[in-house]
């Protein structure tokens, strides 16, 4: 017997999860803009992922918004989800998309129980109709299967997933002469770009992107013997970090102080960190003075780091003076460990500070206010998808679609590119993705396809007010 006969024979016998095919709820709802009544339509329900023999093998979950318009053309439509991967698209819905948005601190800092939802009165809605999307293992969308998890958990299952869902949503709500758009946050922005080079391949162009706090290329993040990009990478953030917490001189602009540090990151420091073992001993105790000077890291750590210093060492030792962490979300953050000794961080305070309330309005807004009812848990994150993903094989080398991006508007000259980025993100720091645009072998008369915003925020930088605003600005003029 063939490996795909055992497998289907094994599908037969395992357990199967209970997929709901109930109808989507549809509710009426309203918002003040401005002073101005937006009336507008949400429908909240599942759509199913059958197979090529039309068994049904997963439910996806989705929360769309319509407004209903008098205009001849059709609204724009919008499609977002947020990363992970595991991560449901409850950060962009309650965030800044959505027209709810979960209450913190005018900082973004967790508030004190019981949390609220409250009118957002700079949602995209104002611009474009959104379905957010829950892949496969979050929010309620489950496969019929544990084995068919491993179908949906992996970077080519989840844009193929995903993929369907947008083709069978265009077809079951009439939307295929909609203009039609993608964002994504963080691995969300991942799948946009791998979504973006399968879909045009069907068919499905998209008028523009957004990507927020982007990640294309793993080779920038990822701290593996031999890969010394993302030190040279991440420097500019810690710099950033430094900066907003007086670890190094404050006197000139941060801008100014975080293009010094660019500079001297893409020349000498990845000069040095070329050389490896053969630097000599004045090279290295340049790059000891110039990395203190940026990171306001002891030289003596900096030293005993191999001048290597990765995310989790750096946000355990910037302020350990304090027994105080910084948060790899949001480097503003602080935290509290037990032990003041150990080499990373025990938790994240930027995660720490936001999960609560979202997790405690999505699963309130869902029930109460969209009148969609279920005992099922909403998973916020899949943490049990995170240990399985596949992310490919080690011959393919570091997860990438940034080729995939690039190949999509090569063939759609007509679809532009927003990319939103925070200068205290540790998680997709600002200068990788500076980096990976620099590196995809764009057509220079593609270049301007693509604008980039940086704020002084983190990770999710709407969760700050005024960041909030901003960004919402930034996706008015990339959606007229």
């Amino acid at each position: 017997m063939s490996e795909e006969a055992k497998r289907t024979e094994e599908q037969k016998d395992e357990k199967r999860r209970p997929l709901s095919t109930d109808p989507p709820v549809t509710t009426q709802h309203q918002i003040t803009i401005q002073g101005k009544p937006l009336k507008y339509e949400v429908t909240t329900g599942f759509l199913p992922l059958k197979n090529d023999f039309g068994e049904h093998e997963a439910n996806i979950f989705f929360i769309a918004y319509t407004v209903k318009s008098s205009a001849k053309k059709p609204r724009p439509l919008m499609f977002s989800f947020n990363g992970g991967p595991g991560s449901s698209s409850v950060w962009l819905h309650l965030g800044t998309v959505g027209p709810k948005r979960a209450k913190m601190l005018p900082g973004g800092e967790l508030p004190p129980p019981p949390y609220q939802l409250v009118d957002n009165p700079h949602t995209w809605l104002t611009e474009t109709d959104v379905v957010f999307i829950d892949p496969v293992g979050t929010g309620f969308s489950r496969a019929a299967t544990e084995e068919l998890d491993r179908k949906f958990w992996g970077l080519k299952g989840d844009i193929e997933s995903v993929g369907e869902f947008i083709r069978l949503y265009l077809s079951r709500y009439d939307r295929w002469a909609s203009p039609l758009f993608l964002v994504g946050e963080s691995y969300g922005t991942t799948r946009a770009a791998g979504l973006a080079g399968h879909l045009i391949e069907k068919g499905i162009a998209f008028s523009g992107i957004v990507l927020v706090s982007a990640i294309l290329n793993f080779q920038t993040a990822r701290f593996t013997q031999g890969n010394d990009l993302p030190y040279v990478l991440f420097l500019p953030s810690y710099c950033a970090t430094a900066y907003y917490h007086k670890r190094i001189d404050t006197k000139r602009p941060l801008r100014e102080t975080l293009r010094e540090c660019e500079e001297w990151a893409t020349s000498e420091y990845y000069a040095i960190l070329q050389k490896g073992d053969r630097i000599t001993d004045a090279e290295r105790q340049r790059a000891i003075d110039q990395l203190a000077k940026f990171t306001g890291l002891r030289k003596e750590f900096i030293d005993y780091s191999n001048l290597r210093i990765n995310i989790h060492q750096f946000c355990k030792e910037l302020l350990r003076h304090e027994r105080r962490t910084v948060g790899r979300l949001d480097s503003r953050f602080k935290g509290i460990d037990k032990d003041v000794v150990e080499a990373r961080p025990e938790h994240d305070p930027a995660m720490a500070a936001t999960r609560p309330p979202y997790t405690a309005m999505v699963n309130d807004y869902i029930r109460r206010q969209l009148k969609f009812r279920t005992d099922e848990p909403y998973h916020v994150f899949g943490e049990k998808l995170w240990e399985k993903w596949d992310w490919g094989s080690a011959a393919q080398g570091h997860p990438d679609t940034s080729d995939a991006l690039r190949d999509a508007v090569s063939k759609n000259p007509y679809m532009k590119v927003l990319i939103a980025s925070g200068y205290y993100d540790l998680a997709t720091p600002y200068f990788a993705t500076e980096w990976t645009l620099a590196h995809m072998g764009l057509d220079p008369s593609l270049r301007d396809n693509f604008t980039t915003e940086e704020f002084e925020a983190g990770h999710m930088m709407y969760i700050d007010e005024k960041c909030l605003r901003q960004l919402k600005q930034a996706a008015a003029r990339f959606l007229k």
